[in-house]
């Protein structure tokens, strides 16, 4: 049997309203219901409904990082133009470096739809050895820029974000992440590349004979 290494997933919705129970949170089963489908790796799932205050956020984001040991975090929310919208300034507080590709990729994503994408602020930042994505609120763009823009033949036309995130989380010294192709093919040099778990296994043993 094919055996995926663990992963540990911490998901953050932001939102005064939905944290104080004025209306029920979307985000956490939007992201959790898309990566559940997408990954093949068994996944520990750490979640937090907070409001938008950037010390909360701040300090959920090194908690969730430096405590829970989470190799990916997750937002949702928080990232818009008003007073209120301080999830990338938060994200920044914590960083030990940034990686702007993934907003920028997001925001042209949704520029397919929508002209005020570009009000957008997510980025992503890594923090030791776990990556933080900032991510739109609403779960139709949460599931679009992740997984990217298929064509009506399911052909990809734009990547979606999360195509990048395995091998970035090899990079900075995180477990080696898996997807399943048909919802998002995470790309990787080849270089960088495990054998399937399966042949290696076989080969090995027949190694040992």
């Amino acid at each position: 049997m094919t055996q995926h290494d663990p992963v540990r997933i911490g998901v953050v919705s932001i939102s005064d309203r939905a944290s104080s129970g004025v209306y029920e949170d979307r985000g956490i089963p939007a992201l959790q219901d898309w990566l559940g489908r997408a990954l093949l790796n068994p996944v520990d799932w750490v979640t937090e409904l907070i409001p938008d205050e950037r010390p909360v956020i701040a300090a959920t984001l090194r908690r969730l990082v430096d405590e829970a040991g989470c190799d990916l975090v997750l937002t949702t929310g928080g990232t818009g133009p008003a007073p209120r919208d301080v999830t990338p300034e938060a994200t920044r507080d914590v960083a030990d470096r940034e990686l702007p590709g993934f907003g920028e990729q997001m925001r042209q994503i949704s520029l397919r739809f929508v002209p005020t994408a570009i009000l957008s602020r997510q980025t992503a930042v890594a923090r030791g050895r776990a990556l933080i994505l900032n991510l739109p609120g609403q779960p139709k763009s949460i599931a679009e820029t992740l997984e990217g823009l298929r064509d009506a033949d399911g052909r990809v036309q734009v990547p979606g974000i999360f195509a990048a995130v395995p091998y970035c989380i090899d990079l900075i010294g995180g477990p080696y992440i898996e997807t399943r192709p048909e919802v998002c093919a995470a790309f990787r040099p080849k270089s960088a590349q495990r054998p399937p778990r399966q042949a290696a296994a076989s080969a090995a043993s027949q190694g040992r004979a």
